[in-house]
């Protein structure tokens, strides 16, 4: 008599998303909401500064969504999503209480440890700010351990601006610099381009590390303008955003250049990334 044969099913892990409760849910924007998330089963994930999560709405789909919170240590994972399609959408509309899967961590973070002692500049446009939260809560949290240290940010207009309810208790601290492209007479901060900011930044460049992320042209620009003001290019450090399914490497949907970014990225030194930046539409 034939026996059956057993085929024991994956538990969570690189490839199948474990369930995580919406412990909370805050709204940043119209269109953007912070989520925090626990695991239903299993430990706290540590999660380091820049990682993305890949986040599995049931039913709906799957997307990459860079981690929000605290870095390097245990706890609930904080993920700021802008609702652009079905599956951020569903995601954005998870109430507290809702389930949903996450596979994770992946990626490069920011090498935030190489920058101790140096002057820091984080450089974010519109929700590139999100990636680059958990390096600002290292800056807080570890203060002394950096030279100068400032907050350059800029969005299209003022309703699209991230954790506005934060920046008074971060200038305490850190040096913060607010711009948009686009505003009306209600507006009292500046008008402009987040690299106009960059002029009035303290810092020395031969000490500097700068950590960037946002659109693709802001970053460009950005880049450029450190360059010639003497940050060495592999002191720049930029978080690239392509269409990822897999997460590891395998499916090739998030290449650029010779890179796969969910594999190689999202964090790269400018030195690497040059030349791919200057290939329009790449």
């Amino acid at each position: 008599m034939a026996t059956a044969t057993v085929i024991e099913r994956p538990g969570p892990g690189s490839m199948v998303p474990a369930p995580f409760l919406v412990a909370a849910r805050e709204q940043d924007t119209v269109d953007t909401w912070t989520l925090t998330l626990d695991p239903i089963d299993g430990p706290r994930p540590s999660i380091a500064p820049g990682q993305f999560m890949m986040v599995y709405a049931f039913g709906v789909g799957e997307v990459p969504i860079s981690v929000s919170g605290p870095p390097g240590r245990p706890g609930p994972v904080v993920l700021t999503v802008r609702s652009v399609g079905a599956v951020t959408a569903a995601v954005c509309g998870s109430e507290p209480g809702a389930t949903l899967g996450l596979r994770g961590p992946f990626g490069t973070p920011w090498p935030v440890e190489s920058a101790g002692g140096g002057d820091v500049l984080v450089i974010a446009g519109g929700i590139g700010l999100a990636p680059l939260r958990p390096v600002v809560l290292d800056l807080l949290e570890r203060r002394t351990g950096y030279g100068s240290a400032a907050v350059l940010y800029g969005a299209r207009t003022p309703g699209d601006l991230l954790y506005t309810r934060l920046f008074d208790s971060w200038r305490r601290t850190l040096d913060v610099e607010v711009t948009v492209d686009t505003a009306g007479p209600d507006w009292p901060g500046r008008v402009g381009v987040v690299t106009k900011l960059l002029p009035g930044a303290r810092f020395r460049p031969e000490q500097t590390t700068a950590f960037v992320c946002g659109p693709e042209i802001m970053m460009r620009f950005a880049a450029r303008a450190l360059l010639e003001r003497g940050v060495a290019p592999e002191r720049i450090l930029l978080s690239m955003e392509r269409h990822m399914d897999c997460g590891i490497g395998l499916c090739g949907h998030c290449q650029l250049g010779p890179t796969l970014i969910c594999r190689d990225g999202p964090v790269y030194p400018y030195s690497t990334l040059a030349p791919w930046l200057e290939v329009r539409e790449l």
